[in-house]
Parts: C-alpha cells; structure tokens; sequence
C-alpha cells in the first residue's frame, strides 16, 4: 500500500493538508472541472509546450497539469533541503578531485576505469579549475517519498536540468486561478526563481570580467524539445538567448552579435550537451556550439554553466556510489539515501538482476526521460526475454533498482480526487552558497498505477508548496 501524502490511514488528511481539504470539501465539483479547464487553456495560450521526438501523430504536447497541489510542511522541507545541500556540495567536491588528484580513486572507494571509461568524463577539463570552483551551478535532484520519513534520490541532475520553467507556470496559474488559497495558506515563495538564478550566475563571472557581468542563454534552437524554457529564462532574466551562429571567439573572449557590434558574454548558461559545445574540441561536425569556446573557457575569460565535464556527477553507475562519495568529501553519512542499485556490470549483481528480472526496475546508466529502462512487474515475459540479451550483452550499460511504492498525491479526475504517484525535482542553485528552490517541479503519474512520471512518457505536473511553519 503506498503512502498517501493527504490522507492517513484513517482518513483523515495530514497536517499539511488540512487546510487545503478543508477548502476543498466546500467546493462544487462542477466549480472545480471548470478551473481545470481554464488551467489548460492558460498553458494552451502560453505555449507551455514540450517536443516528444519519434512521435507521427504530433512533435508539440501540452504539459498535462493538475489543480490539486502538492503540500509539503516546514518541517518535512528541513530535511529534505538538508539533505540536499550535503547532497549538491558532495558532488561539486567530487568533481573538482576526479579532474584534480583523484583522491577518491586513489583510496580505493571509486573503481579507476568506472571514471576513465565513461563516455561524460572529459580529459579536457583535467587539471583546470572553473571560476569559483563551481562545476554545478543548477542541479535538479530527483526524490520520491515512499513513507511519513522515508525520502529517497532518483538520481542527480548535474548536467542541464530541465522543468524549472513548469514549476514557475504552474505556481503562476495556481495564483491567478485560486487566490484564496494563497491568502488562506502560508505557501513559501518560488517566483524570484529567475532573479536568485541570474544573480547567482553572475556572481561567478570569470576574475577579468569588468562592471556587470554580461549574461546569456545558450540554446540549441527552436527544435530542442526545451526550447520553450531556454526562452522563458531567458526572457525572465532579462538576458539575450542565443544560439551558436550568434557567438564567435574575438580577440581571447567569446562575444555575441549586437546591433552595436559584437559585445563580450561574460556567463554562458548553456543547453547544449558537451559534445557539441565546441566542434574544435569535440565533434567536428557540431553547428550548435562555438568553435574556440573551449580555449576561452580554459584561459579564465567565460563562465560556462554548468560546466562541462559534470555529466559524470549524474551518470547512473556513479549513482550508485554516492552514499560513499558524500561520506568521503563531507564527513558525514548521507542524510538522503539512495534508491538500493545494483550495478549489472558486477557478475554477481547481474545473475541477481537477470533472476529478479520481473520485481526490477532497470536503467541505462546514460538514460533519461523514461527512455531505454524495463519496468519489471509491468513488462511482458516477451519485453523481459529482449531486455535481459540487451543485458547480457553489455551489462556495463545498466544498473537496476527495486519497485519503490511511490508516493502518492490526489489528482483531480472526473469523479473528484483519486491519488496518483509522485516524485520531486527541487532546484538548487550554487555559488558562494547553496540555495535551494522551496518545493520544485512535482511530476505525476496520471495513469492508474503507474509509477512512469516523466512527461515523455504521459505523465503531468502540479504545483508544489512549501507550507511557511
């Protein structure tokens, strides 16, 4: 039986959520089905949109959204921010020592070739240290809930995390729709996200830079399934969004085309994978990036954000190392803990995994969005057969995780609420300090049972408060 985040066993609702059913039970539901429908009419108009990349029928979805939000308490959000922050700083620490001494290797707690065979380390980033020795400057951690205490990391966003626009949306929406609420409740702001992420960056312009540091968006253009983001934050900011055809390397610095001429950027806030950041020093057949970025980034003239080289920090077999990656740089014990993971390229674990394959979640160790994984107990014996050669063949692909009863939070259907499965995405910004977004991007199963949430796979996303104590 999951854990139901509103209701306890008696059926009674949590503390957090008192309030919030309170005010529910004395709506009509025919008042309610007409909000949901003005919701989704305000992300129509909005454009709040997400490409799904092989699909005939259409490349444009609507971010299915949900009325009812989730609600968290003070004392619940303590920890879990806690956690994070020891979580983020741990992350950063490993990143500088594996580029650096490799002090981690070296005292036998990370294999050598799990860091030196991996596809996301970039022996270009060896030995150079990046302005204010930040590599992650915005992650996004996912967790999931499966009881009252009982959080758990997904996994670490360190590369370019994704969905901070929807959490800002749906905040929006939720105040224009429900004022009352927001007056009724002491929900902990997430608005200034913007200002917090622009001031945060330019805090970290590189030593040269003169007067106020110039910031930029760096997109991959109008067909990346996140161009809708990459201009929102651009446009929240109030900074330029540009591609790579906009930039060039003159005179030691990478500088943008103006009406005024060509102007040195200070900050890049990229969304562009690394491999093609830079066709000089990494796929020559790249039009998205800058040719030369590379040599000014490595000369101290730019802020790349996040840096590259970080996609390590969230790869899925050094996932299954972080509780001793946060022991080793910290101190202390993880106060998160990790989803338990087996790692199919240990002999043992994979004759274990290749066993348990029906009771298994199983990932790639570079998937992401819901793609390339084998939900056990939901697959057929014939997806199971294919999946386990996939398997065999190259073990060192994958890791597996136990079924977690997720979570679960009340959605809005046609008969009232029912509860659907849950997990949590809060953004975290780093500078001289961590600061970590109240709540975050909740996304949710809409299908009964299912515990897929990612909106590739047909999930959705409500608002999140972070109740004041």
């Amino acid at each position: 039986m999951a854990f139901d985040e509103m209701m306890n066993a008696d059926n009674v609702p949590r503390e957090p959520y008192q309030s919030y059913f309170e005010w529910y039970s004395s709506q009509d539901p025919a008042h309610l089905k007409n909000k949901a429908r003005d919701a989704e009419n305000i992300f129509r108009r909005t454009g709040i949109t997400f490409a799904v990349y092989g699909h005939a029928d259409s490349s444009e979805k609507l971010i299915p959204f949900d009325i009812v939000p989730r609600i968290i308490s003070g004392r619940e959000w303590r920890k879990l921010a806690q956690g994070i922050e020891q979580r983020v700083i741990a992350l950063n620490a490993f990143l500088d020592d594996i580029y650096h001494k490799q002090e981690i290797i070296r005292a036998g707690r990370i294999p050598r070739e799990l860091i030196e065979r991996n596809d996301a380390f970039l022996p270009e980033m060896i030995g150079f240290s990046p302005p204010g020795g930040v590599y992650t400057h915005i992650v996004g951690t996912d967790i999931v809930r499966t009881g009252e205490d009982q959080f758990y990391v997904l996994e670490d966003n360190a590369r370019t995390p994704s969905g901070v626009s929807y959490m800002l949306e749906n905040r929006e929406t939720m105040m224009q729709m429900f004022p009352e609420l927001f007056q009724a409740n002491k929900v902990q702001r997430v608005e200034d996200y913007p200002f917090q992420l622009r001031q945060s960056l330019a805090s970290l312009a590189p030593p040269g830079c003169k007067g106020k540091p110039r910031v930029a968006v760096l997109t991959p253009g109008i067909y990346n399934s996140a161009y809708y983001e990459h201009s929102f934050l651009a446009d929240m900011m109030g900074v330029e969004l540009v591609e790579g055809s906009d930039l060039r390397v003159i005179d030691g610095k990478v500088k943008m085309r103006t009406t005024r001429g060509y102007e040195a950027i200070d900050v890049l806030y990229r969304r562009v994978d690394d491999d093609f950041l830079d066709p000089l020093t990494f796929r020559p057949d790249s039009c998205l990036g800058v040719p030369g970025i590379m040599d000014v980034y490595r000369a101290g003239n730019i802020t790349i954000a996040n840096a590259p080289g970080t996609g390590i920090a969230d790869d899925k077999a050094i996932y299954s190392y972080m509780p001793e990656i946060v022991e080793f740089y910290t101190g202390s014990k993880p106060i998160l803990q990790n989803v338990p993971t087996w790692r199919c390229s240990e002999p043992d674990s994979l004759k274990y995994v290749l066993e348990h394959i029906e009771e298994l979640v199983i990932k790639e160790v570079h998937g992401s969005g819901g793609y390339g994984m084998l939900v056990g107990p939901t697959a057929s014996r014939k997806e199971r057969v294919d999946f386990a050669e996939k398997l065999r063949a190259k073990p060192g692909n994958y890791i597996a995780q136990p079924t977690l009863s997720l979570s679960t939070v009340p959605i809005f259907v046609n008969k009232g609420i029912a509860p659907r499965h849950v997990d949590l995405r809060p953004y975290v910004l780093v500078s001289d300090k961590v600061r970590i977004i109240p709540g975050g991007l909740t996304r949710v199963a809409l299908k009964k049972g299912s515990l897929v949430v990612n909106s590739s796979q047909g999930g959705g996303t409500k608002d999140t408060w972070v109740l004041e104590d």
